[in-house]
C-alpha cells in the first residue's frame, strides 16, 4: 500500500485570503512549503491536495480557472523535483444544492483518494489550516495536523505525528 501526505490548499499551499480565490492572479503559492514536502515525496509519500472549492457552485470562478491554479501549483512542485499525485476538490456549496459527501468536514475526497491510490490511512497524514480538515482526515482514519494559515510545515513535527498512535496532531 502507498502512504500519503494529504494537503488542504488555501492557507497551506497557497496564501490564504479569507475569501474565495477567484482570479488566477490572486493565487500566490507558498514556495517555502515545497522543500519540506519534497522530503516526504522523496521518502515515497504521495502528495495529494484535498480542497473545498464552493466558489464554483456560487459561480465565483470556473473549473477551468481552478485547473489553471492547480497546474501552476503542480508546475512549482515539479520545478523543485517533486510532484502532486492528485487534486481532489469539492465544487459544491451547502447553500446551492444542499449537503454532499465530499465537502470537508466530510471525508469523501480523502476516501476517494485512498481507494484510487491504494493508500494506507495509518501511514498517512492530512495537513490543514481549519478544524474541518482534521475532522475530514479523522473520519477517513488518517491523522490530522492543524497549522495556522500560511504557517510553514515543520518536517520533524509531521514525522512525529506519523510515528504516533492515531490521534489528532498539532504543529
Amino acid at each position: 500500500m502507498n502512504k500519503a501526505i494529504f494537503l488542504d490548499r488555501d492557507g497551506v499551499l497557497n496564501h490564504e485570503i479569507y475569501d474565495y480565490i477567484c482570479r488566477v492572479e490572486d493565487f500566490k503559492i507558498l514556495d517555502y512549503q515545497i522543500p519540506v514536502l519534497k522530503k516526504f515525496f522523496d521518502e515515497g509519500y504521495l502528495l495529494i491536495v484535498i480542497t473545498n472549492q464552493g466558489g464554483i457552485a456560487l459561480k465565483r470562478y470556473t473549473e477551468q480557472e481552478l485547473a489553471i491554479m492547480h497546474q501552476m501549483l503542480r508546475n512549482a512542485f515539479v520545478a523543485k523535483g517533486a510532484d502532486i499525485a492528485g487534486f481532489y476538490y469539492c465544487p459544491h456549496h451547502p447553500t446551492v444544492g444542499g449537503e454532499c459527501k465530499c465537502r470537508k468536514p466530510a471525508s469523501g475526497m480523502i476516501l476517494d483518494a485512498i481507494d484510487m491510490y491504494d493508500i494506507d490511512p495509518a501511514q498517512s497524514v492530512m495537513i490543514g489550516d481549519k478544524p474541518r480538515d482534521v475532522e475530514a482526515a479523522n473520519g477517513a482514519g488518517v491523522k490530522g495536523i492543524l497549522i495556522a494559515p500560511d504557517e510553514q510545515i515543520v518536517y520533524e513535527k509531521v514525522k512525529e505525528v506519523l510515528g504516533s498512535e492515531f490521534s489528532v496532531g498539532s504543529l
